[in-house]
């Protein structure tokens, strides 16, 4: 059986990893607010693989990722706003996901004001003793009727 003191490690661990966690996803939202590149980048493995609301199906890899960030800043004009709601961690001693509900709020360089949520997913590997996103999904749900994407829906 387990000792109660390392059901207490465990649990302590546990608590440390999900507070690790938070950090680098705080961390990440801020370098989105920032526009910083390099500062979210640094958040992702090297191989890390991302679903996105748009196309293509999959990004494979850091260069990919770091250019889809790069376009998706560059296609705003101003402050970037973005928040993570209802974040919701699982972790274990070398993995981990969590779930949240994301929002931006941005001007558009075609002065188009995008205010939109979306559902995202991440999952994580401690790499080195550090945290990293290997895995990221993005995801809107969309209208059946007219096979649109339901970017008007609010927590």
């Amino acid at each position: 059986g387990t000792s109660a003191a390392q059901r207490m490690e465990g649990t302590d661990m546990t608590v440390q990893h999900e507070s690790d966690i938070r950090q680098l996803l705080d961390a990440a939202a801020d370098a989105v607010r920032a526009r910083n590149v390099d500062a979210l980048m640094s958040n992702f493995a090297p191989d890390v693989l991302s679903f996105d609301v748009i196309d293509p199906l999959q990004y494979v890899g850091l260069d990919e990722a770091r250019k889809r960030a790069e376009a998706w800043f560059a296609s705003f004009d101003g402050p970037i706003g973005y928040q993570v709601r209802d974040l919701s961690i699982a972790t274990g001693d070398d993995v981990a996901f969590c779930h949240s509900l994301n929002q931006v709020s941005a001007t558009k360089t075609d002065g188009v004001k995008l205010e939109m949520w979306w559902r995202a997913t991440v999952c994580l590997r401690r790499i080195g003793g550090k945290w990293k996103i290997t895995h990221q999904h993005n995801s809107v749900p969309f209208d059946p009727r007219t096979g649109g994407a339901s970017i008007e829906l609010e927590p």
